[in-house]
């Protein structure tokens, strides 16, 4: 065993958690969950059956990632953010067959309290500010706050505002590694590192 687990966590028999993670107090992590390599997970973690956590993601302290989560390389699930998986969920109607799929992308940044509605896929160095409520489709690199979700701008890979606007033709270099990024329309590209 490669990774460390406190004395407080269950992990279910046949859970696969990579080397160099750490799984902190009371986390629960259930038996066909999959955790790559350097994730934290925080104290009071959920992790469902059909969850994949991908390598040097941090989930922060009162997450459940419910089934049907995928989260890739690098993300970032702040304090006590809500991932979804039923659209319209009754406590009398049985919905486990109306699971909708999650998706969240390599390096994106989920704020804390802010809730992911299930069905949505979350773009790459996206980054979802504390509370705002996501029910739609985030670009890469898109900056999103408020009830609905807005779009108000973007972000750099390091995390860093980008000086553009919402859509058009622009280009804007992250003041702290040199990166240069081009908006085409309503899309986000990175051109040079």
């Amino acid at each position: 065993m490669n990774y460390q687990v406190h004395e407080s966590a269950i992990v279910d028999d046949g859970a696969q958690i990579g080397d160099g993670s750490r799984v902190w107090h009371f986390v629960h992590i259930c038996s066909k969950a999959v955790i790559g390599k350097r994730c934290s997970l925080g104290q009071n973690v959920f992790v469902g059956n059909e969850v994949i956590i991908g390598n040097d993601c941090k989930v922060q302290n009162n997450v459940s990632v419910y089934d049907n989560v995928t989260l890739e390389d690098g993300v970032f699930c702040g304090p006590s953010m809500v991932f979804t998986n039923v659209y319209n969920p009754r406590s009398l109607v049985e919905r486990k067959s109306e699971y909708r799929d999650t998706h969240v992308k390599k390096g994106a940044t989920l704020g804390a309290n802010c809730t992911i509605v299930c069905g949505v896929t979350v773009g790459s160095f996206a980054f979802v500010g504390a509370g705002a409520v996501v029910n739609k489709d985030v670009p890469d690199y898109a900056l999103m706050v408020g009830v609905p979700a807005k779009q108000i701008g973007w972000m750099s890979e390091f995390g860093e505002q980008l000086d553009l606007p919402v859509e058009g033709e622009a280009e804007a270099t992250c003041s702290k590694t040199g990166a240069v990024y081009k908006l085409v329309g309503k899309q986000m590209l990175k051109v040079s590192c």
